[in-house]
């Protein structure tokens, strides 16, 4: 698998005719190496592939990337690096610009004066857009976790819970399912809170005939899933299904409509146009989605700006409209999907009924 990657890495070095290039960015790393360490430096050519490391991760990194020649960099990582160029007879060397800071920059080029520095933009993020079946696997299970987290949070919601303890309550079980951590921060918003898009959770107490959003998705085997339910606490008035039954036939439509070959901004407009036909088109203000993986935040972006890209099978995103009502509260309905040949293919299949706790 890794092997495949590196192939697949190497043959876009040689279109940008780069002789060797210094990957520094954590995720691209892992998914080029299997190395899942927090700090180390991979080094690729035509035909060699190094992985430096300090004197912590030598055994752990020997385990995890067979496929890498694994070398115990000096004090001073690049000094290593200026080292094994200059046998190989190599004088230029790309880099990761999205990972290298211009301090960083600046201290790389001081240590390998003579050797040429050519920033890079997205290589390995070009390859990790589209999904293998291994990771497809891996994406699928944290999906299921995902679902039965919403399950289980279901048996225990009720009024005069806080926020924090609805948080609390689904990361305990995604924890105590398999996952590794959160995938990002749990939003858990009620009430007049639930209109706040990313309205992280707080002390703020559940109380009836409210909506309450919750945003949440599980680390797992290095790969993230990202799911959004709404449900009522107590009984709902017309305007709360009103809301909910609009996003949710704006997410049907996306899901229905969403085919490989249209742009993500194409996407996008299947599930937005949906709500300004009910009246509500500047009551959504994010996109319709973005791409997940190893990352909670990846390419492509489902979204009228920005997203340019055309979707492929085996590309994995987020379908997630919403409208949001400062004052009265808000709906977001959310499933991660992968591109197919025809259409998507829904990883989270959490029931999207209007659920009301008594």
């Amino acid at each position: 698998m890794h092997q495949a990657r590196l192939e697949k890495l190497r043959k876009r070095m040689a279109e940008q005719r780069l002789e060797a290039l210094l990957v520094t960015g954590s995720y691209n790393r892992e998914y080029l190496s299997g190395f899942a360490g927090s700090a180390g430096y991979l080094l690729i050519t035509a035909d060699k592939a190094y992985l430096l490391v300090d004197f912590r991760y030598t055994e752990q990194a020997k385990a995890q990337a067979p496929q890498f020649t694994v070398v115990e960099h000096e004090a001073k990582a690049m000094a290593t690096v200026r080292s094994l160029l200059g046998g190989w007879g190599i004088r230029e060397l790309g880099f990761e610009q999205q990972h290298v800071t211009y301090a960083v920059y600046q201290a790389y080029a001081a240590d390998l004066e003579g050797i040429k520095l050519v920033p890079t933009d997205s290589l390995t993020e070009s390859l990790r857009i589209v999904k293998d079946e291994a990771e497809l696997a891996i994406m699928q299970e944290a999906a299921e976790l995902a679902d039965k987290t919403f399950e289980h949070v279901l048996t225990v919601l009720k009024p005069g819970m806080t926020e924090n303890e609805v948080a609390l309550e689904i990361e305990w079980f995604m924890r105590r399912n398999g996952a590794t951590s959160v995938s990002f921060e749990t939003i858990v918003a009620s009430g007049e809170r639930s209109a706040l898009p990313h309205g992280k959770a707080s002390d703020r107490v559940l109380k009836s005939g409210e909506f309450v959003k919750m945003d949440f998705g599980a680390l797992y085997k290095g790969y993230c899933s990202d799911i959004t339910r709404t449900v009522c606490i107590g009984k709902p008035t017309d305007k709360h299904r009103n809301i909910y039954d609009i996003v949710l036939e704006a997410q049907l439509a996306a899901l229905e409509g969403i085919r490989p070959g249209m742009t993500g901004k194409e996407a996008d407009a299947i599930a937005r146009d949906v709500i300004k036909r009910h009246g509500y088109g500047d009551c959504f203000g994010h996109g319709t989605g973005h791409g997940l993986g190893m990352e909670i935040h990846e390419a492509p972006r489902l979204s009228m700006n920005g997203g340019d890209t055309v979707l492929q099978p085996g590309m994995t995103v987020t379908v997630e409209p919403g409208i949001y009502l400062p004052g009265f509260g808000g709906v977001r309905i959310e499933d991660d999907v992968v591109v197919t040949e025809t259409g998507v293919r829904r990883l989270t299949q959490a029931t999207k009924d209007f659920i009301i706790i008594d």
